[in-house]
């Protein structure tokens, strides 16, 4: 099993979001896996239908290039301790996922995007202005401009995800599930490029986003990052 990942100039750090996510299903699945780390102008080294996007899944000669889908396959094809607990649960996700995506994973772009854009290549720094500066109809330094008082919107943002918190150590209860891991995957790509504070410590999803790193005895919480250890 390879998984094709997104990284910077440094071919130790690995930072797409999705990618992440993809790393914490494969763990909730106890799935040994070989990593091959590329950078945004190497993508075309993905062969396959439907690949070149980051992460790819490739499993025995098939390739998965979704998260979500690669959530979906893994369940498929290793039954055993499922990331979706049920077809409700299944159903369900394609709306929050929506909701983390508009609400979390943009909000935290608006805060990181230029540090994201400092680690990269050269050719990526190229590719990645160009492409994200057209999304956003302005350059990177004037998106990002104002974070430090924009941040405090953003966190209200999360209110809908506080709420399980107050009776529970994680999103889907008392044992992580496909939510944890897919917030958390959000977080884990702000959290290997950046050092801004997108939570406080006194925040429910602070101590939330501690127990995640804490799982499997650390494994994600000693990750290589771009900015100082």
């Amino acid at each position: 099993m390879k998984l094709y990942e997104l990284c910077g100039e440094n071919r130790q750090v690995c930072f797409g979001p999705y990618v992440w996510r993809t790393k914490y299903f494969l763990a909730h699945k106890g799935l040994s896996y070989e990593t091959v780390p590329l950078r945004f102008v190497e993508k075309s080294q993905i062969d396959g239908e439907g690949a070149q996007r980051f992460p790819t899944l490739e499993d025995g000669g098939k390739l998965v290039g979704d998260s979500f889908e690669i959530a979906q396959y893994l369940d498929e094809a290793y039954p055993e301790n499922k990331i979706f607990g049920s077809e409700a649960e299944l159903a369900q996700a394609h709306s929050l996922q929506a909701s983390i995506n508009s609400i979390v994973l943009f909000g935290i772009f608006t805060c990181v995007a230029v540090d994201v854009w400092k680690q990269l290549d050269e050719a990526s720094q190229t590719y990645f202005r160009e492409t994200r500066e057209k999304a956003v109809g302005q350059s990177l330094e004037d998106f990002v401009s104002g974070r430090e008082t924009r941040v405090e919107d953003f966190r209200k943002q999360l209110d809908f995800l506080r709420a399980p918190l107050t009776s529970f150590p994680y999103l889907s209860g008392n044992q992580p599930g496909w939510l944890d891991y897919t917030l958390m995957g959000t977080f884990m790509w702000a959290h290997t490029v950046s050092d801004f504070q997108l939570l406080e410590e006194s925040d429910p999803l602070y101590q939330w986003r501690e127990r995640m790193l804490d799982l499997w005895d650390d494994k994600f919480r000693n990750v290589p990052r771009a900015v100082a250890q």
